[in-house]
């Protein structure tokens, strides 16, 4: 049995864009099939913002597995059973929030990679292997090079401290939290600020010292995208549930209420 492949780290290592769905208000497995459908190339499964449990999580990491996207879980905090547990249990990469150093993100590393190249404990029957799994050498070389680790920097701290954060082995991408790195520098919303574009370009070119994939979350207005796609950005978040679901509504009910005025005119 061999073991699903990451199709996200498969776009990334072409030099194309890896595009998320992000899941945060959806609690059916239908979703995988609907982000294949509309072309995305990973789930970004957010544990550190809604309500949804480790269960649910899985259950939609296993019906993505099958589907050609992705599964990929932001988790809640840094302990070893946040990222390993959903790991074990159809997770194909791990999104930590709020790391600030190069221990904080030696620590994912060890919590998500399996040795040598970090700390995690091996749980063979996954469903990343239909839960038949090889010998354990080839189990652990398979199930390290199709888990991406991705890295959250959010604070002024974590920009200063971003060439040390992308030398850390096993840290596969470095990704910008963009509304919470304004908040912490105190321009709150100013996504296309000189400092921010200052941060981007600075860990862009980390990344591209060590090899790493860098990333864009928080901005979701196409010609900021596009300017910082341009400066490099690789691994994006594209856009959530919810928002898409509210913006195809509120088209609607605007169309249909627009036709309601002219009538009555």
């Amino acid at each position: 049995m061999e073991m699903v492949k990451n199709h996200a780290k498969t776009r990334l290592q072409a030099g194309e864009l890896a595009i998320s769905l992000n899941v945060t208000l959806t609690r059916s497995v239908n979703i995988a099939k609907i982000a294949a459908t509309c072309d995305f190339d990973w789930l970004f499964i957010d544990t550190e913002h809604s309500s949804m449990d480790l269960d649910l999580a899985s259950q939609i990491c296993i019906a993505a597995l099958d589907s050609g996207v992705t599964p990929m879980v932001r988790v809640a905090g840094h302990e070893h059973f946040h990222a390993s547990r959903i790991l074990d249990n159809g997770a194909m990469g791990i999104v930590v929030p709020h790391v600030n150093s190069a221990e904080e993100a030696r620590r994912v590393v060890d919590n998500c990679k399996y040795p040598p190249v970090g700390h995690r404990s091996i749980a063979s029957n996954i469903p990343q292997f239909g839960y038949a799994p090889p010998p354990v050498p080839e189990f652990v070389k398979a199930v390290n090079e199709n888990t991406l680790v991705v890295v959250m920097l959010e604070t002024p701290q974590a920009i200063d401290n971003v060439e040390a954060i992308a030398a850390v082995d096993g840290v596969d991408a470095l990704l910008i939290g963009t509304n919470d790195l304004c908040a912490e520098m105190g321009i709150h919303g100013q996504l296309d600020h000189e400092r921010v574009e200052q941060a981007y370009a600075a860990m862009i070119a980390a990344c591209r010292r060590h090899g790493r994939f860098p990333g864009m979350g928080g901005v979701y207005g196409h010609p900021l995208m596009e300017k910082y796609i341009g400066m490099g950005a690789r691994l994006l978040l594209g856009g959530g549930d919810l928002g898409f679901m509210m913006a195809g509504a509120k088209n609607r009910t605007s169309f249909l209420r627009s036709i309601d005025l002219r009538a009555k005119g």
